[in-house]
């Protein structure tokens, strides 16, 4: 059974936290990594972690050597929540990280329990000044899987794409004669059965090629390659299935169709997948435009507006920007309990906390006040899209439409179930 995709919020927040977990780094080498596979017993990494404690005692400095064996119980205590690793297994992160500021002496032990988004193949123990993080970005990279179809008169060669991994699954010679005619046949007659082998040849191809793609629920699209214009006459013709035609994303021109043809399609091939989900935002990202230009009543924009009527339960699909750069912050007063939420810019969160210390409360109007939440907005509307039924898709900046949302529209848009009535 396939892995159903995850969507673009939660492919968002998993790189947004390993990419914060791949940024931390310790003072010394004191930060512990182990990746427990599903195949493995909880009791295996326990015993392992037991043994490294005993090898870590050896450790002479005095602070690295507390920091090592306090982030080894930390993982131990991690691990003894789960009775097993589950599906996909279990990543820990623990260690002493210097806190705002950094230096000797402002270290605070932290942990992090990731579930990583596809099963983990390695039983990995890691002490380092930094968290090993690699594997887990490796699986976030794109696994949808590629078709790669190379054909010219003489050969053709089918092969598929997920992630790094390349698979060859078969090649094919055509048995079609060369362009030139056999000595005593007509040019007509002779070009007559040339074109009938070489469609009894593509038939052949577009049956395998059926046969391979077609059972694939993680097929993404299809890549078509070989040198000269054989491949634009196979692709116009009734050779494949018509869902698979509809999965052609480009046409590539290649210098082979053996394997070495098949490599050239592999190094051009990081844009062209780019370029699918590209499409994929420019396509939600015109509709959303369209209803803009025709003042249809069923959109809005703004952090304030997409937040009311997504309350309301109006609002269908949130669009959010990836480079949002706000967050959510909840502030309290001490005195009254009364609270109060303000969105505002990462870069202006020192200064906003530091503009609380003399402000009065708006209730009791005494100085009060403390920040005691705060929230990337994307993962605060996020949640709040759960509790709505809504949809959430985060775009990206790199096309011309992601553009226009982050600059003309806040990064904050929305498209609604139903018109609103002012």
């Amino acid at each position: 059974m396939s892995t159903p995709k995850k969507s673009s919020l939660e492919l968002f927040r998993l790189r947004k936290t390993i990419n914060a977990l791949a940024s931390k780094e310790g003072n010394h080498t004191e930060l512990i990594t182990i990746y427990v596979p599903p195949d493995k017993q909880i009791s295996d990494a326990l015993n392992l972690l037991r043994n490294e404690y005993g090898t870590a005692t050896n450790i002479k400095s005095n602070v690295t050597r507390k920091n090592v064996l306090d982030a080894i119980v930390k993982a131990q205590q991690k691990l003894k929540l789960f009775k097993d690793p589950g599906e996909k297994g279990i990543v820990i992160f623990t260690g002493a990280l210097p806190q705002e500021g950094g230096g000797p002496g402002t270290e605070r032990m932290e942990s992090f329990v990731i579930v990583p988004p596809e099963p983990i193949k390695i039983f990995l123990y890691r002490c380092d000044s930094r968290f090993h993080t690699e594997h887990l970005q490796e699986m976030l990279r794109e696994k949808e899987t590629y078709g790669i179809l190379l054909v010219d008169a003489s050969d053709a060669t089918i092969a598929t794409l997920q992630g790094k991994r390349l698979d060859i699954i078969r090649q094919m010679h055509s048995g079609v004669a060369g362009k030139t005619r056999a000595g005593g046949q007509s040019a007509r007659r002779y070009e007559r059965l040339r074109d009938m082998q070489l469609n009894e040849y593509f038939m052949r191809v577009g049956n395998h090629a059926n046969e391979i793609f077609l059972p694939i629920d993680t097929l993404k699209g299809i890549i078509i390659g070989g040198p000269g214009p054989t491949k634009y006459d196979f692709e116009k013709g009734d050779y494949l299935n018509y869902q698979l035609k509809n999965k052609i994303i480009d046409i590539l021109d290649t210098a082979y169709v053996e394997e070495q043809g098949v490599k050239e399609v592999v190094d051009k091939a990081p844009e062209i997948m780019k370029k699918v989900r590209y499409i994929e935002e420019k396509e939600i990202m015109q509709k959303f435009l369209y209803e803009v230009g025709h003042d249809s009543g069923f959109i809005t924009y703004g952090e304030a507006e997409v937040r009311r009527l997504m309350n309301m339960g109006a609002v269908r699909l949130v669009l959010l920007s990836e480079d949002t750069d706000l967050v959510r912050v909840t502030v309290k007063c001490s005195a009254c309990n009364t609270q109060e939420e303000h969105t505002i810019k990462y870069k202006d969160l020192a200064d906003f906390e530091k503009g609380l210390i003399e402000k009065p409360c708006s209730s009791c109007k005494a100085p009060s006040l403390t920040i005691v939440d705060k929230k990337d907005l994307v993962d605060d509307l996020a949640d709040l899209s759960q509790l709505t039924n809504t949809e959430v898709e985060v775009i990206s900046t790199e096309t011309e439409e992601g553009q226009m949302l982050k600059n003309a529209f806040g990064g904050i848009a929305a498209m609604l179930r139903f018109k609103i009535q002012n």
